[in-house]
């Protein structure tokens, strides 16, 4: 690992002016090309304390061993020069984006001296006019087969026509009427020539024109009483209008634009692009690419612009460019642009209408494909297997870690710390595993004291399940960690590896807590954010697992997941106690007379204002539960008055409840709080601590996770 003032360029050394810099390794390979607009402030943000930079800008600067640059004119030119050294050289810190697939275009070989129409992938061609792309060929084909009633251009090979010119005769489609022979000669070249670019000139979207041109000519042929070529165009015309029907209109001002989307995590990201050529979208395409830089999402847009259009000119760039965010600064990008189309580029974000609806389509598509390329990575068996296997080496373990826990702590600046336990078994999570735990022993923020006591409790119940059944033989370890109706038994099944989130305080905690209770056949490790570094018990130095290592992307889901669960069962605690209501005291009270007794009075506040006897006028509602209402909100301390967070205003009026209020209180939960945040409601912790389990729920968050659980047990919780 380099040291970064060992190769720093002395001062006054670096020109104060646009360029181009790289930074190479020790093997004289380039790792991170760059641009800016002063070169000298640029790279001295670079050669500053390591703590100050961004964890992936440290791990790139020390991995480094020298720096060049190159000065250009312009901030343009310097876009250029970045995008052609980041093709050539491939460096492995920058952002480059992978197609999941290569995508089939409509092409026009305008470069040869018969145009031919086909399916095209791979690398564009010069003098090639191409459409799209397009999801699948086959959606390519039926377009040009509706279209060659109208634009019979030629469709076969170089070897179909040669043979049909030697021999005199055209293919099927010259007879049906779908191609207009070219190769014998019943038409001209440069005849079939027109027919080519009245076909590309209705694939760019002037549809309209073309049309009304064809029903003048119906027109004309019905008053001179051609009726059969009045037919034929008729039918053309329904051709043509059949294929624009199979792109829905999108924006109806006819807009030729690229609408780019960004879907991002911490590790990756996923560009969508939608192509609209005459208001119709008439291609999509997608990359997703590793974060092995620190990028924001313009700077993501940024090198999609540079990946999408840096071979394009003309026609292939649209007037329009429409984007999530804006390039810093943007005035280079957007000249850039315009140099490539040869005429004016507008780079925005859509603000409303049309243009922002459809952006959010393509949003929700980013976001589709950033799931399915994460799903598809994960759930792929060979690196599953090629993930624990490194996983096993880097922590010398002596087999794969089949089963791996994790464990997180979450809490509000000190209020309602919580914890998580996620399961994965062969590199896939269990979530009929996965276990929330409340902080009891202490009040207040305490991360490393947090992660011990859960783990004491977690492995003093695996001890508790073990020594019911002392040595098993085959037969009898299956049958105790069962329970009758063959579920698993809560925390009966130990792990091989304990991952927690943090560094060396985590970990000690975590070993600590182990070797109290005697375990001394799991390892532990924990993952710090900083770096992602892998810390093992003691140990003085981290364990750095290769940034492109799949055990490295495995612990990073594993982390990742306690932490999403960690935070769903924080919020969620955090939003029943704003919800908390008097009422919930009330033995024997149940959700519907809660329910009822809201409705009738309108309001929380009028309820509380109430006698008992017109309590009792409440059906359902006897003296007794009465009196105990009353007694219920006299115990309760009054609740801090509303207060509009513009004006300063204190709210004197209270809202009346609508007919859906549970009656849990005033506050409305915030939206989308009362889940986990992974399509299910994990189970709620028993308030009874480590001991018997009297109210036949689960204690301690042994019980699996269960839809609709947090809402059944929501009095469960302390």
């Amino acid at each position: 690992m380099a040291d970064p003032s060992s190769y720093r360029p002395k001062p006054g050394q670096i020109p104060d002016s646009p360029g181009v810099y790289k930074f190479r390794d020790e093997h004289r390979r380039v790792i991170y090309v760059g641009k800016a607009k002063s070169l000298r402030q640029r790279l001295a943000s670079y050669f500053q304390d390591l703590a100050n930079l961004h964890p992936r800008t440290a791990t790139m600067v020390t991995t480094a061993a020298s720096v060049e640059w190159t000065v250009v004119a312009t901030e343009t030119a310097a876009l250029q020069l970045e995008y052609t050294w980041i093709k050539e050289y491939d460096p492995r810190f920058n952002v480059k984006y992978r197609d999941d697939k290569s995508y089939p275009y409509l092409a026009v070989t305008m470069n040869e001296q018969f145009p031919r129409v086909q399916v095209m992938r791979g690398q564009k061609k010069k003098g090639v006019r191409y459409f799209g792309p397009y999801g699948h060929a086959w959606a390519i084909r039926d377009t040009v087969d509706l279209l060659l009633r109208v634009f019979p251009v030629r469709t076969c090979s170089a070897g179909v026509f040669k043979n049909a010119a030697r021999t005199g005769r055209p293919c099927l489609l010259g007879y049906i009427g779908k191609c207009s022979a070219p190769c014998v000669d019943r038409v001209s070249a440069e005849e079939h020539r027109e027919l080519a670019e009245d076909f590309c000139e209705f694939m760019t979207g002037r549809t309209g024109t073309y049309i009304r041109r064809l029903e003048r000519q119906m027109t004309d042929a019905a008053e001179d009483m051609e009726y059969e070529r009045a037919a034929r165009l008729r039918d053309d015309i329904d051709a043509l209008k059949k294929a624009m029907e199979k792109s829905a209109v999108v924006l109806a001002d006819a807009t030729d634009a690229d609408l780019i989307a960004v879907a991002e995590d911490e590790l990756e990201a996923a560009v969508q692009i939608f192509h609209v050529r005459g208001g119709r979208v008439r291609g999509q395409r997608g990359w997703v690419t590793d974060k092995v830089e620190a990028v924001t999402t313009a700077d993501l847009v940024e090198h999609a612009l540079q990946q999408l259009y840096g071979e394009e000119t003309g026609d292939s760039v649209p007037k329009e460019v429409l984007v999530p965010a804006l390039p810093d600064p943007v005035e280079p990008v957007q000249e850039w642009l315009t140099q490539r189309r040869g005429s004016n580029v507008s780079l925005r974000i859509p603000q409303r209408g049309d243009k922002k609806a459809l952006m959010e389509t393509v949003a929700r598509n980013a976001q589709q494909s950033l799931v399915l390329h994460k799903t598809k990575r994960a759930s792929d068996l060979t690196t599953r297997s090629r993930a624990l296997e490194e996983i096993a080496a880097a922590l010398e373990l002596d087999s794969a870690p089949l089963r791996i826990e994790c464990y997180d702590i979450s809490h509000l600046q000190g209020d309602d710390v919580v914890a998580s336990m996620v399961v994965f078994e062969d590199g896939l999570a269990r979530k009929s595993e996965y276990r929330r735990f409340q902080i009891k022993g202490f009040e207040g923020q305490d991360d490393v004291r947090s992660m011990h006591e859960v783990l004491t409790r977690r492995f003093r119940r695996y001890l508790a399940e073990k020594e019911k059944t002392g040595e098993w033989s085959p037969e009898q370890a299956q049958e105790s960690l069962t329970e009758e109706d063959g579920r698993p038994k809560k925390f009966a099944y130990p792990p091989q590896l304990v991952v927690v989130d943090g560094g060396q305080p985590q970990v000690a905690a975590a070993q600590r807590a182990l070797d109290e209770l005697g375990i001394d056949d799991i390892a532990v490790c924990g993952l710090a954010k900083r770096l992602e570094e892998v810390w093992v018990p003691g140990e003085d130095d981290p364990v750095i697992l290769p940034r492109t290592s799949e055990g490295l992307y495995l612990l990073q889901r594993v982390r990742d997941e306690a932490h999403r669960f960690a935070i769903g069962y924080q919020r969620s605690k955090r939003t029943k106690r704003f919800k908390a209501s008097p009422l919930d005291a009330v033995p024997g009270l149940g959700e519907a007379r809660k329910q009822t007794l809201i409705k009738h009075f309108g309001s929380v506040k009028k309820l509380r204002s109430a006698t008992i006897d017109q309590i009792c006028e409440v059906p359902g509602i006897g003296r007794k539960t009465a009196e105990a209402v009353l007694a219920a909100f006299a115990q309760a301390v009054p609740a801090a008055p509303a207060v509009n967070t513009a004006t300063g205003e204190i709210m004197e009026e209270e809202e009346p409840a609508t007919a859906g209020d549970s009656g849990h209180g005033e506050q409305p939960a915030p939206a989308g709080d009362s889940s986990d945040g992974g399509g299910h409601s994990a189970p709620a912790e028993d308030s009874h601590g480590d001991g018997p389990d009297t109210t036949g729920a689960p204690s301690d968050s042994e019980a699996p996770t269960r839809v609709g659980a947090a809402r059944t047990r929501r009095g469960m919780e302390t």
